[in-house]
């Protein structure tokens, strides 16, 4: 390698280092953080959880009796009916989209939701603050210590895109042990997420600085995205270039005459360069990963063409006197339930039953009676979604590489993953995988060449989202804890280097000449 080409690694490696090595630092030891506490959220499980169940002598209208006095016609996305607003029974009904459009859904909470009162089929407004301290009171099971906290448009912990039909968002604090406060939205009067103290505590030394969400919510925000690209852009640069010149550096025959490997006197120089040998590789994966993590410049969209679900379930949601009463519906699923959600299924309306916890109760939507998906059914149904040939169709009882569930507090985690699923395999230009509930029919999500490739180079490289580590803590925490704190290490000794060079370079700069004087010293 030519003397020129080692001499420009050494300074792109130099500055662009001091440049990024807090950024280095920050991203390790957040990361720490968010192995334990990630950003909050309000997972499907603890909403369910915190519900009210549904009341099975209450006097609720019908669904198409209480859409017509809502004054709510035509086919619908989705149709709910939960204690979710004020305390109360509601129908949450969201219109479906024109004819070619793809549905808009974001974490459970849908845009252009209609609010109807249950049982007098009226339409509510959006919520005010009497209704958000109904909801928290629900939410906690009490109204004892509840704290109204004002309107927040977006503040650290809510800036969620999901959020943006549902702002302002009423802030409640419960007053409990966990110092929980609630975010609830001023449209419909849902919870949207809760976060505790430890949450709030430890997000600021976690997420919110990992995400470098001091960018977000303020004049910055629509850069947000692309000032993460960039800066995880020369921070792997940082890192490669460091990792090459570390490896030219070290002599693996011959010793330095002082009899060391490395040309650097014991000290900091010394460290980071055997540390950066020792974790080069792992904070090179971390700082691309992380950079896949963006999407950059949309890397991992291939453009296909939305599933077409209507066409596999027969038809759009359209409620008819015929669908069976919530009273009817509620008689028949054993326990208490939590929410009641209408959908198309297989050629006709089907109701599933959610209680606190476990599996939905799926009904047919007229007889109430219990229903079971016939698998050959589904298969055959399952091969409308796309205009393409199905190559094979697995049944999934236990979880895989591209299918698996993570912990609540992860970034990935807290989606509900049910199993058995179906995974249908088209012969399509993007290799599309589609996975269906095989209980509900429900699609729960679809992969195609450029997600499969997003798994590999983010989730897999970042989070090392591995089933035989995750199926094996503490291994897990062990490894990533280790290779974290090389990385802290390596970062420190980063940052202690640059500031030691810059304060030479300052030091130099503002260093005053010594004049030689031009008069001759007097004679003894």
């Amino acid at each position: 390698m030519s003397t020129s080409i080692k001499r420009g690694l050494y300074l792109v490696h130099r500055w662009l280092g001091i440049a990024a090595c807090v950024f280095f630092a920050m991203w390790f030891v957040s990361g720490i953080v968010m192995m334990y506490v990630g950003y909050p959220k309000l997972t499907a499980a603890e909403r369910l959880a915190h519900l009210p169940p549904l009341e099975r002598e209450a006097a609720y209208l019908a669904p198409e009796a209480a859409l017509k006095a809502a004054g709510i016609g035509g086919a619908l996305q989705d149709l709910r009916l939960a204690a979710a607003s004020g305390g109360r029974a509601v129908y949450l009904a969201t219109p479906a989209a024109p004819q070619g459009d793809s549905p808009s859904m974001h974490g459970g909470h849908i845009a252009g939701q209609t609010v109807i009162d249950a049982i007098t089929g009226q339409r509510l407004a959006g919520a005010d603050r009497s209704r958000a301290m109904a909801t928290a009171a629900a939410f906690a099971g009490t109204d004892a210590g509840l704290g109204y906290l004002g309107m927040v448009q977006e503040d650290a912990f809510s800036h969620a895109r999901s959020f943006g039909p549902h702002r302002p968002l009423h802030l409640v604090a419960l007053g409990d042990e966990g110092g929980t406060q609630l975010y609830i939205s001023s449209a419909t009067g849902e919870v949207l997420t809760d976060v505790t103290r430890t949450e709030r505590i430890w997000n600021f030394a976690g997420a919110w600085i990992h995400w470098l969400y001091p960018f977000r919510g303020n004049v910055f925000d629509r850069y947000w995205a692309d000032i993460v690209d960039w800066i995880s852009i020369a921070c792997t640069v940082a890192a490669v270039t460091g990792a090459a010149v570390g490896l030219l550096r070290w002599r693996f025959h011959h010793p330095y005459r002082s009899g060391a490997r490395t040309p650097y006197l014991p000290g900091m120089m010394r460290w980071h360069h055997i540390v950066g040998l020792l974790f080069a590789l792992t904070t090179i994966t971390w700082i691309f990963s992380g950079l896949m993590s963006m999407n950059p410049w949309k890397i991992f969209d291939t453009g296909a063409k939305p599933l077409q679900i209507e066409a596999m379930q027969g038809g759009r949601l359209i409620l008819t006197p015929e669908d069976a009463s919530p009273a009817v519906l509620l008689s028949q699923a054993a326990g208490p339930v939590r929410e009641l959600r209408w959908a198309r299924s297989m050629g006709s309306n089907a109701v599933a039953a959610y209680k606190a916890a476990g599996t939905p109760i799926l009904l047919d939507s007229q007889t109430a009676q219990p229903r079971i998906l016939e698998a050959t059914r589904l298969k055959q149904a399952a091969s409308h979604l796309l205009t393409a040939p199905v190559v094979r169709i697995e049944t999934l009882r236990d979880y895989d590489f591209f299918y698996y569930a993570r912990a609540e507090h992860t970034m990935t985690g807290g989606a509900e993953k049910p199993l058995p699923i179906l995974r249908v395999v088209f012969d399509d230009p993007h290799a599309t995988w589609v996975h269906i509930d095989a209980t509900t029919g429900v699609v729960l999500g679809r992969l195609d060449r450029g997600s499969r490739a997003s798994r590999w180079l983010f989730s897999m490289l970042h989070s090392w989202d591995w089933l035989p580590l995750l199926q094996r803590r503490p291994l897990w925490d062990a490894l990533l804890l280790l290779l974290s704190t090389g990385g802290v290490i390596l970062s420190l000794t980063s940052m202690v280097i640059g500031w030691r060079r810059l304060g030479r370079k300052w030091g130099a700069a503002h260093a005053k000449p010594r004049l030689r004087s031009s008069n001759p010293s007097p004679s003894a």
